[in-house]
C-alpha cells in the first residue's frame, strides 16, 4: 500500500512538473508572439510609407514624361537654367 502511494505521489509530482514546464513554455511563446506582432505592425507601417513614396515618385515621373511646362519648371528650379533673355538673381539667406 505504501509503495502504491509513493508511485501515485511520484506521478502527481511528474504531472505537476510537466504542467509548470508547459506553462512556462506557453508563456514564453506568447511573449514571442506579441513581439512578432509588434514587428509585423512596424513592417506594415514602413511598407505603407514606402508605397506612398513610390506613388509620389511615379506621379512626378509621369509629369516629367508628359508635361513640358513641369519639366521646364524643374530644370529651372533644380539646375538654375534660364532662357536666353532671362537673368537669374541669387540671394544669400
Amino acid at each position: 500500500m505504501k509503495f502504491r502511494k509513493t508511485i501515485v505521489s511520484l506521478y502527481l509530482l511528474l504531472f505537476a512538473g510537466l504542467g509548470i514546464a508547459g506553462s512556462y513554455l506557453l508563456l514564453d511563446a506568447r511573449h514571442e508572439y506579441a513581439r512578432l506582432e509588434q514587428v509585423e505592425a512596424q513592417n506594415r507601417q514602413r511598407l505603407a510609407e514606402a508605397q506612398e513614396r513610390l506613388r509620389q515618385q511615379e506621379r512626378v515621373l509621369d509629369r516629367l514624361r508628359s508635361d513640358p511646362a513641369y519639366v521646364d519648371k524643374v530644370i529651372r528650379k533644380k539646375l538654375g537654367y534660364a532662357k536666353p533673355d532671362e537673368f537669374i538673381y541669387r540671394f544669400e539667406e
